[in-house]
This record gives C-alpha cells, structure tokens and sequence, in this order.
C-alpha cells in the first residue's frame, strides 16, 4: 500500500501525494494547483514520477501543465477525456503499475463523462475516486445520469469494507448535515459528524473515509434502506419509487440543500 499525504489546495481541495517506504518518488492525484504539489516536493526533497487524473474538471488538472513542464513525467487519466494533458490513457478493467502496486481502474461516469477511479487491492486497500464518492456523499451530476452515479455507488459497496477512501474536497461536514436531513435517526451520522467536527476544530482533514463507514452514513450508498426510500416519498409526494428514482432524488434534494 502506499504512504497518503494530503497536499491542500484552493479552498477545500486534496492533491493526494503516494510514495512507497523509504522511496523519494512520488505520485499525485488530480493536481488543480502546481505550486502547493512544488512546494511540498521541495521542502521534503522528493521526486515526481507519476500524476494521475480522474476527471477533467479544471480545479483537478490545471496544475498539470507547470508539472509536466518541470518535472517531464507521465500523466495517466481516463481514454475519452476532454482534457489535453493526459499522455497515458486508461480503460474499464486495465491494471496500472506504479512502482510494483497494481492499481485498477474502474470507469464510474456520473459526475463527469470521463470519471475513472484507482483501486489497490491488498491488506489495505486504497481508493482514490475524485469527485464521485465524498465522505456522506457523491458528486453533483454535471454530465451524467443518476443512474450511471447509482451504479458506481453499488459498485462502491463491492469493495472491501476496510478500503480508505480518498475522495478530493473537504465537503464532510456539510454532506452529514444533509445526511441528518435525510436520516435524523441514524446514530452513525451523528457519531460522525462529531468526529469529523472535532478534527476541522483541529484544522485536520476528516479524510480518507472507509467504505463500512459510507455504508453506515452515506445516503447516495443507502438508497435501498427504508429510511432513505421514506425521506425520498416525503420529497417528491410520491410512493412508488425504484431505486433509481430513491437516488435521483435524494440527488435533487441535496442541490437545493
């Protein structure tokens, strides 16, 4: 597994750092900004070797170009992305090797068109999934379809219960406050937003989140529990819902929230 430092960045971003023991080479994801990524790299007298996109959104990738000018090094993201700065391009299922890790990658549009995350299976597994999945919650649904962000929270579930998760903004504390909204009983959510409250009193990042946590507190991962199908009903005045409309509406909710 890898070594996590999270690199702040505008005003609630992550630059993810990755290194290996005892190894001065560094991978990031999703660097919008170059100069915190440099600052960072300089004062730890580390080396760049690798960046990773996950999406096109410009707080993620306007920092490519300054890094590649001065460090030259390969940019991986997702094959049908808009984005003009990735010289490696990744499919559906395709296993990326950096430094002996095997990182797969799985195509979860939503959020984006061109959204890919980086999974590293192992005795911890590591999750690195931008804008899709957020501590209790997901991304707003800028080019896709509830039903494509549906499917990447199931496959989310899949994962190994202890997997970190590493999504790219400070949003916790106002997603828990939705995920209250939605569930007011869940003891979970209450449990978490203290946490999470305590470690930005501390200025900490209340990340990465686990995904036995996102099953426990996440509405956009619970839209097949009671609780959350009632709370949708109660939204759109109506009672037949699938799931998919359960989650297209807790979506809908959480833009006007």
């Amino acid at each position: 597994m890898f070594s996590v430092t999270p690199i702040p960045a505008f005003s609630d971003n992550y630059i993810w750092l990755l290194k290996l023991p005892n190894s001065r080479k560094v991978a990031v994801v999703d660097p919008g900004d170059a100069a915190p990524v440099i600052r960072y790299l300089n004062d730890n007298n580390f080396e760049l070797d690798v960046i990773l996109i996950t999406h096109h959104h410009y707080d993620h990738t306007d920092g490519v170009k300054e890094l590649t000018d001065r460090y030259q090094v390969p940019v991986y993201g997702p094959h049908n992305s808009p984005f003009s700065g990735i010289t490696h391009f990744l499919k559906e299922g395709e296993k990326l090797d950096i430094w002996g890790q095997q990182l797969t990658i799985k195509e979860i549009p939503g959020h984006t068109l061109d959204h890919i995350s980086y999974f590293i299976n192992g005795e911890q597994p590591q999750l690195f999934c931008g804008d899709t999945l957020f501590l209790a919650g997901c991304g707003r649904l800028f080019e896709g379809t509830p039903k494509q962000m549906l499917a990447a929270m199931t496959h989310f579930q899949s994962l190994p219960d202890n997997t970190e998760v590493y999504c790219t903004h400070e949003y916790s504390l106002a997603n828990l406050a939705f995920a209250e909204a939605v569930e007011p009983e869940n003891t979970d959510v209450k449990d978490a937003i203290n946490l999470c409250s305590k470690l930005r009193n501390s200025d900490r990042p209340t990340l990465p989140t686990t995904i036995a946590q996102e099953k426990r507190i996440n509405p956009f991962m619970r839209s097949d529990q009671v609780s959350v199908i009632t709370a949708a009903q109660k939204f759109t005045h109506q009672t037949q819902l699938d799931q998919e409309a359960v989650f297209a509406a807790i979506r809908e909710w959480k833009n006007q929230f």
